[in-house]
């Protein structure tokens, strides 16, 4: 809803007002008998609010208070539902991800405002804190609309300055998302809409390696959706999970997408490695554990063309299975004082599942403990909370 009225009004501020202001009509006005078309009615009365802001504003100073929220009319409606909300998403992508606006920055603005995740939500991709995350959004919506950016998808000779910033929405939109097993969480639902904007991507770009790999790489993670919750709503691990319950033809669909990147000449980037990652995850069958020097070898490369502790914490874990917990707590420890990780949730449940398997039951107590204390998902605090009592 917000990236239609974004690209309609072309001002992302007054959309974001436009749209508080529908909201608290409808809280004023529907009560237990909501419209028929709850997003038109929502749509409408944005619209109409914004045309009497532009109406008054040589005398909004001196206007009086607000008038009742109006109602939107049966043709208002008819005419909101007709709006293309989902092209209007991937035009506001693209917009927002102007070269003029810094990489993170755009990148923080685009999953604020298209992908609708909360700005704490955001902070931890970036392991970062959150007002320093609410300073970039501000600076990013300020640069907007003084550069007077505007809201159509630029041509392909524009794509290339952008793509990059593209990609990193949909991967982290999708991780949030993913993050959520039991998808009961607020941004449970954006998952599935990234996997699908991916493949309209990869049919617009389809000669760009890392397009089509971000592609395979966000279904080979899709296709283990089944089995990622037990019956009780527990988080099953990966290496846990039972192949048998994974998407079969959504692995296909990945795998194919990943062999067409590879077939495509220029150097590896780091969304062919991640998505090799999950097909190394999907080769594996029943009864086989993952083939984790395989993984290692290839998170070794990926920390060479992005270097960060998201992925050395994911090698840890790596490194854990093909070495022992003892090589991995070492690579977690090394990671003591980078930016954010001591406040990171997969760290603090990394360190507490390999110091649980060295037999260091206290010390791994502790880490649970403090990985509970970082409020997760509810799949995920259930797991951590049978892992813990396990301990004795």
């Amino acid at each position: 809803m917000l990236s239609a009225l974004a690209a309609r009004l072309r001002d992302l501020s007054l959309a974001e007002e436009c749209f508080g202001h529908a909201c608290l009509a409808a809280a004023a006005s529907w009560g237990a008998d909501p419209p028929r078309d709850p997003a038109a009615w929502l749509y409408a009365v944005a619209l109409r609010r914004a045309w009497d802001m532009a109406r008054h504003a040589k005398v909004r100073d001196a206007a009086p208070a607000d008038a009742p929220a109006p109602v939107a009319t049966p043709e208002e409606i008819a005419m909101a539902a007709a709006e293309p909300i989902p092209d209007e998403r991937l035009r506001l992508i693209f917009t927002c991800c102007h070269p003029a606006i810094e990489p993170p920055a755009r990148v923080a603005l685009t999953l604020r405002t298209v992908c609708g995740l909360p700005p704490d939500a955001i902070a931890r991709a970036y392991l970062l804190p959150e007002a320093t995350l609410a300073q970039r959004l501000t600076r990013a919506r300020r640069k907007i609309r003084d550069a007077g950016i505007g809201y159509e998808v630029p041509g392909p000779a524009y794509w290339p300055d952008r793509l990059a910033s593209v990609l990193a929405t949909l991967e982290i939109a999708y991780a949030e998302a993913h993050g959520d097993a039991a998808l009961d969480g607020p941004s449970a639902a954006i998952g599935l809409e990234m996997v699908a904007l991916s493949g309209v991507l990869a049919e617009m770009i389809p000669g760009e390696a890392e397009v089509l790999a971000l592609a395979a790489m966000l279904r080979l993670a899709e296709a283990r959706r089944g089995a990622r919750v037990d019956a009780a709503g527990m988080m099953v691990p990966l290496d846990r999970q039972d192949p048998a319950r994974w998407d079969r033809a959504m692995i296909a669909a990945g795998e194919t997408l990943l062999h067409r990147a590879a077939r495509l000449p220029g150097a590896t980037g780091p969304y062919q490695l991640l998505a090799a990652i999950h097909a190394a995850h999907a080769g594996r069958r029943p009864g086989e554990p993952p083939p984790w020097a395989v993984i290692v070898a290839l998170y070794d490369a990926l920390l060479r063309v992005r270097p960060g502790p998201v992925v050395a914490v994911n090698r840890a874990v790596a490194l854990a299975g093909a070495r022992g917990p003892a090589a991995g707590l070492a690579a977690l420890d090394d990671l003591r004082g980078a930016r954010g990780v001591e406040g990171w949730l997969p760290w603090h449940a990394a360190r507490a599942e390999l110091l649980a398997r060295a037999g260091d039951m206290d010390a791994a107590a502790q880490a649970y403990r403090a990985a509970l204390a970082l409020s997760p998902p509810s799949a995920e605090r259930l797991f951590l909370q049978a892992r813990l009592a396990g301990l004795g």
